[in-house]
């Protein structure tokens, strides 16, 4: 099986050198153990999903941690929340930068445990599914768009060649039969399903609490708390509305954005990338690949990803990303030609953004093959996206 070097390799090494402990938390199955088993191949590892190991860590942590004093990789931590604090005890002991590194798939508990133990002396990192130029590392001939945004970047369908509708039909049964099944918000499974296929169908659009809540037969709040499990789960993600002072009326609502391509198709059952071509709702799952790599580009790097969306009277941006420096407002257009239409939003928001003394850059990303610069509008082909700074 083929292991491919991730983005974050570098950030991870670099965060320890600076802490005694280092969380790399993602979804099931983004490839955090290799990662963490790559980058420290001489470090004791130690997973807690066997219930041997995890009932030691629960009955006699101080006796489970005395055997790795010297530091280890212990996977899957959550599984013995209460290890945490005495860790703490550890490791301000002896602080020794890099000791302990920490993983977990289930954000919401890993977090949960780390605040409350270990603020301070803990550096905090997300690894996501790989990103285009990650998945180019598998060797693989370069698909065409439909086929990148049917399979998605799950690294187990890649180096497994496994067939992407099976994979993701097992992935997604795992998720709520093991990760879901525990949270006490969660307790109609089904429900809970039928919420994630409606969810996934508005993907790259502004979050309609009451409308969700309306079409799954279940109370405002529930539907609040349910988006917040899949934040914590890292399925999707969500853009703020963008306000800074634009003296206009606008959308506030933030847009939700399913952070991998193949899921999404999966969940909406389309079949095969030929069909995704023909599909309602193509443009919005291209529109959230785009906002997810370059999601996944920021976290990769080990820094917050700061992007945003705009909606007003007559202008819509679907993405904008603040480098700090700039704001880049971003187009994400599927057709593979280039109309003045994919530019009117950039340019017109650019206008009122430069007026006001941002610096602004405007980039569209579309279907096509071709780079092209249109006056003061750069457009960039799907698959070669990275190769820009966001």
């Amino acid at each position: 099986m083929p292991v491919i070097d991730r983005n974050l390799a570098g950030p991870l090494l670099n965060r320890t050198r600076r802490y005694p402990v280092v969380t790399v938390t993602g979804p099931r199955q983004s490839g955090k153990t290799t990662l963490c088993r790559t980058v420290f191949p001489d470090r004791p590892y130690v997973s807690l999903e066997g219930m041997d190991m995890r009932a030691y860590a629960r009955e006699d942590p101080r006796g489970f941690l005395r055997e790795y004093r010297d530091g280890a990789v212990i996977d899957e931590v959550q599984r013995a929340p209460d290890l945490t604090s005495y860790l703490q005890e550890l490791v301000d002991e002896d602080p020794t930068p890099g000791r302990f590194v920490l993983t977990g798939s289930q954000h919401f508990g890993l977090t949960e445990a780390v605040s409350q133990s270990l603020a301070g002396r803990v550096g905090v990192l997300h690894l996501l599914p790989p990103g285009l130029d990650e998945l180019a590392r598998f060797g693989e001939p370069a698909p065409g768009l439909l086929e990148v945004l049917w399979t998605g970047a799950y690294p187990r369908i890649h180096d497994r060649r496994i067939p992407p509708d099976v994979w993701l039909r097992d992935y997604f049964a795992t998720y709520v039969e093991r990760d879901v099944r525990s949270l006490r918000n969660v307790t109609d499974l089904e429900a809970f399903s039928a919420f994630v296929r409606m969810a996934a169908g508005r993907t790259a659009s502004e979050i309609n609490l009451s409308a969700l809540a309306g079409d799954i037969g279940v109370r405002h709040n529930t539907i609040r708390a349910w988006l917040s499990v899949l934040d914590a789960s890292f399925l999707i993600f969500r853009l703020p509305a963008f306000r800074r002072n634009i003296r206009k009326r606008q959308i506030k609502a933030p847009k939700l954005h399913f952070l991998d391509s193949g899921l999404v198709c999966h969940l909406l059952r389309i079949r095969s990338p030929e069909e995704l071509r023909h599909h309602p709702l193509r443009g919005a799952i291209f529109e959230s690949w785009v906002a997810s790599e370059i999601f996944k580009a920021a976290t990769h790097r080990g820094v917050q990803p700061w992007m945003h969306h705009y909606r007003a009277a007559g202008t819509e941006v679907d993405l904008i990303v603040d480098t700090g420096s700039a704001l880049i407002l971003t187009e994400a257009k599927s057709g593979s030609t280039v109309t003045p239409r994919f530019l009117a939003g950039i340019r017109r928001l650019g206008r009122e953004l430069a007026g006001a003394g941002f610096a602004i850059e405007r980039r569209v990303v579309y279907g096509g093959d071709r780079r092209q610069s249109r006056g003061d509008a750069e457009v960039v082909p799907w698959n070669r996206l990275l190769d820009l700074t966001w």
